[in-house]
């Protein structure tokens, strides 16, 4: 086989020419980094080897760009990729993001859980959902959680004065309340508490 032409594409991809026929489009700076052009003779091994580099060139790509928005856990990411390339290509691109250090569970998580106990006043239920949601493992989810020694009543409190403080002046308002924070994942014994003492406090 020989490469008879390459065209310049849109998005960083090239059309490749074979015996004067279109072939497929590949990433354009693997073509570059192994000196594919016109005249070049490849076999199919080389081919075959050619589209790998491709594949595996354009998903790390793809996980160097959604790490530029924000930090991700590894099965998010994987997740992410592999809408594009097979499982094997989206594993070894991510396996590369973690050798580089762009990427590590741990770090995301606790990151992740200040975030949802401290700002958006999750329960530690509701975290340990959310944490296991983006593929990190129970018993880390716990661990960090326990580190970070949030006081869920301090929180319920918080979220009454922020949303909830005017509902508590009649019992439709409270028990409004008191299934917006189940949901949350709150425990019941924890709710009534808090609502007892912020009533209490305000009469």
């Amino acid at each position: 086989m020989t490469v008879t032409d390459v065209r310049i594409r849109k998005k960083g991809l090239s059309a490749l020419y074979i015996d004067g026929e279109y072939a497929m489009e590949l990433d354009t700076e693997t073509l570059e980094e192994n000196g594919i052009g016109k005249g070049v003779h490849l076999s199919d091994d080389d081919l075959h080897e050619l589209i790998e580099k491709s594949k595996l060139k354009r998903a790390k790509n793809k996980a160097m760009y959604l790490l530029t928005y924000r930090d991700r856990s590894r099965k998010e990411l994987m997740d992410k990729i592999r809408r594009d390339c097979d499982e094997e290509t989206a594993r070894l691109a991510v396996d590369r993001m973690e050798e580089l250090g762009l990427i590590n569970d741990e770090a995301f998580a606790e990151k992740f859980a200040r975030e949802l106990l401290y700002v958006k006043k999750y329960s530690m239920r509701r975290t340990e959902y959310e944490l296991m949601q983006k593929g990190i493992d129970r018993q880390t989810a716990d661990e960090i959680i326990d580190r970070l020694e949030p006081d869920e009543r301090a929180l319920i409190a918080e979220l009454i004065e922020r949303k909830y403080c005017r509902k508590l002046s009649d019992d439709k308002g409270k028990r409004q309340t008191v299934s917006a924070l189940l949901r949350q994942g709150y425990q019941y014994e924890d709710i009534m508490a808090v609502i007892r003492d912020f009533v209490d406090g305000n009469e």
